[in-house]
């Protein structure tokens, strides 16, 4: 079975974006550009909302192409370029676009459907609202949460409406010298 790898950047207080979907406090570097290529590595298929579909779309294509790419444009492009996408969106057709499928219902039964097809990991990056749902139906297996050292005081949360006790069982942590730390987390199946 594949396993459903959800990555987010959290501020410290549990916010995921501004109240207008602000995300330039995010802090980066290389070394986690590099540790994102080794998740990549490992998976097969990416799954976003479509709000953050249509971002990736405009962006990542033809990132490799550019004559000042860096070294993460060309090979986070490159992957993008080859994986299977997933949408989740109730507005978004498949027509016309290129080796992606799109979820509008029945969430829980395609995504376990595509999860138990041979492969390798799914990831999600970002995609608040569509992890939110993912969350409710018990479909995540794994966690990487990004925490910046920062302190929002207001925006959209990391986990919203959640009405069930989700158990998770920490795996390890990683710091980078840009002052994030990523904790990794496993879901609990009873």
């Amino acid at each position: 079975m594949r396993n459903l790898i959800f990555f987010m950047h959290t501020s410290l207080d549990g916010f995921v974006a501004g109240l207008n979907g602000e995300m330039n406090w995010i802090t980066l570097d290389e070394a986690m550009f590099d540790f994102v290529g080794t998740m990549t590595d490992k998976a097969d298929t990416a799954l976003y909302g479509r709000v953050t579909y249509d971002m990736m779309q405009a962006y990542w294509p033809k990132a490799g192409e550019k004559p000042n790419a860096s070294k993460h444009d060309k090979e986070h492009s490159a992957w993008y370029n080859k994986v299977s996408k997933i949408v989740l969106s109730k507005t978004l057709s498949e027509k016309g676009l290129n080796n992606t499928t799109v979820i509008s219902d029945h969430l829980a039964d395609n995504i376990n459907k595509i999860k138990n097809q041979a492969g390798k990991n799914i990831l999600i990056f970002g995609s608040p609202r569509a992890s939110h749902s993912l969350l409710s139906e018990g479909l995540i297996d794994e966690f990487w949460l990004f925490v910046n050292p920062i302190l929002l005081g207001k925006g959209m949360p990391l986990f919203k409406n959640v009405t069930e006790i989700t158990k998770l069982k920490f795996i390890e942590s990683k710091t980078f010298a840009c002052g994030v730390i990523a904790l990794h987390y496993q879901t609990k199946r009873n």
